[in-house]
């Protein structure tokens, strides 16, 4: 009589915990984020990466730069590559991408943008499920590379950052810590 008990106790104790959990599975209830971007300064890295053989391949610092974000209907991103009519559209409302990084180099005690055309017209992919319309969360890792010349001074450098989603609505405006890295000397 003992044994028939044993295993029946078995059962019915992996019953309840399996009753439990799928219970507190359907609790979980989906966050309710703005459907306007929001992105937040999580960090930002240097590695130096070594002299390679072959043309460009001198030393250089590669910057990793991370953003957490936040959106309400998941529309961040894009499918690429991106169409000429989807650039022409972004452009042709604020002359930028899905994403824009302004750089700001430390000169004469004060903080002065570097303009430059290459991030114009700068996109990430999709981050969302395509066709869903769901709230979505997490982090990007932006590239930067600055390559040692024969003659390179270090500057302290800092960026803004900006997403927009595909409905063109524009995220907060992130700033990040300063770091340094070499530029051509003048």
């Amino acid at each position: 009589m003992k044994n028939v008990r044993i295993p029946s106790l078995i059962v019915i104790c992996y019953g309840v915990i399996l009753f439990v959990s799928l219970g507190a599975s359907n609790c979980v209830n989906e966050p309710s984020y703005s459907t306007t971007p929001q992105i937040e300064f999580k960090g930002i890295s240097r590695y130096s990466l070594g002299t390679g053989a072959g043309v460009g391949q001198q030393k250089r610092d590669s910057l990793v730069i991370t953003i957490g974000f936040k959106d309400g209907d998941g529309d961040l991103g894009d499918n690429l590559p991106i169409s000429a009519a989807d650039t022409a559209r972004y452009l042709q409302a604020g002359g930028w991408g899905s994403y824009r990084i302004k750089t700001f180099r430390l000169e004469d005690n004060q903080f002065k943008e570097l303009p430059s055309r290459e991030d114009n017209a700068l996109f990430f992919p999709q981050l969302g499920r395509e066709g869903k319309k769901e709230p979505i969360e997490g982090t990007i890792d932006f590239r930067q590379t600055y390559q040692y010349t024969n003659s390179y001074r270090n500057y302290l450098i800092k960026y803004r950052i900006q997403l927009r989603d595909r409905a063109l609505t524009s995220s907060n405006e992130i700033e990040t810590d300063t770091i340094t890295v070499p530029f051509p000397d003048r």
